[in-house]
């Protein structure tokens, strides 16, 4: 019972958390850390809201979550009887399990099989160009800049985002979404898209996409600026802003006009770095949130 409330307790945590980061300043200034941290929320919550479940299911058994599980599967007898409540929640931790599991497989089938569909496409409707090496131009009038991410990825420009940017700016832009490909910020938001699809009611979880969303973007660019001036990206980003832009192809990442004044006024006006020391402390709350949900799965108390 007592691993069934903690787990109880670090999944509600995890909860609250969330719906507060939502509203954090911070993050504009450290968004790979952001990310990281949103991603410990997740797997914790996760484990967490299952977990408390099977944790009351499995008590009579007098073991952890894991050593509960194994013995209910292997069809031991447990130390006391069961009653209703301890099988609904059986039901129901290993109904959740299954539709977190199944709803990120989903969502990746579903993600390969566009991005295999959209390379098909390319090959028929875009060419190379020698002045830009590595990059499928699209004969669309329209302004369009993005990613095609996996093993075999590339980077999409349209001749409507030529003609609209200078050689700079279209420099820049090229950099921001290598920058995706290179970070595999598909893999960074798959696990919210798929809870996304699994909560689609949930006003957290829709919030909580959405700043991974920005945060990706603005950790592009943060990479983006190595290699090219910040304000020539700015300058791109507002182009394509006031452009009406092609929607990014399903499955794809992209340059969109999403929250473009927060990232051109970052980085043209780019914020204090955070103290070494709140680095490293939210760092250590990561790795705690990821590492607390498995071992209250494993030992018993």
């Amino acid at each position: 019972m007592i691993t069934a409330a903690a787990l109880a307790a670090l999944a509600t945590a995890c909860a609250v958390g969330s719906w507060r980061f939502t509203t954090a300043r911070w993050t504009s200034r450290a968004p790979r850390l952001a990310i990281i941290l949103w991603q410990s929320l997740g797997v914790a919550w996760g484990l967490a809201t299952t977990g408390a479940m099977l944790a009351y299911a499995v008590q009579p058994y007098g073991l952890g979550v894991l050593p509960g599980l194994i013995a209910f599967a292997r069809g031991e007898t447990p130390r006391a009887p069961w009653d209703a409540l301890h099988v609904l929640a059986m039901i129901a931790g290993i109904t959740a399990l299954a539709v977190l599991v199944v709803v990120l497989l989903t969502a990746g089938v579903q993600a390969l099989r566009a991005r295999r569909r959209h390379r098909m496409l390319l090959a028929l409707i875009a060419h190379d160009d020698p002045a830009m090496p590595g990059v499928r131009v699209l004969d669309h009038p329209s302004a369009a800049a993005y990613c095609v991410p996996g093993l075999r990825s590339q980077v999409v420009v349209s001749e409507g985002a030529r003609k609209l940017l200078s050689q700079d700016e279209l420099a820049a832009v090229l950099a921001h979404e290598a920058a995706h490909v290179r970070e595999r910020h598909d893999l960074v938001l798959l696990p919210f898209a798929a809870l996304r699809r699994a909560l689609p009611w949930s006003k957290v979880v829709a919030d909580a996409q959405a700043q991974v969303e920005l945060l990706i973007e603005m950790a592009a660019d943060d990479r983006a600026r190595r290699y090219c001036s910040p304000r020539r990206l700015a300058t791109a980003l507002l182009r394509f802003g006031t452009a009406g832009a092609m929607p990014t192809p399903h499955g794809m990442l992209g340059l969109h006009a999403h929250n473009v004044m927060a990232r051109v006024d970052r980085l043209v006006k780019p914020g204090p770095e955070l103290a070494v020391s709140v680095r490293y402390g939210y760092i250590a709350l990561s790795v705690t949130l990821v590492t607390a949900a498995p071992f209250l799965w494993v030992i018993q108390l």
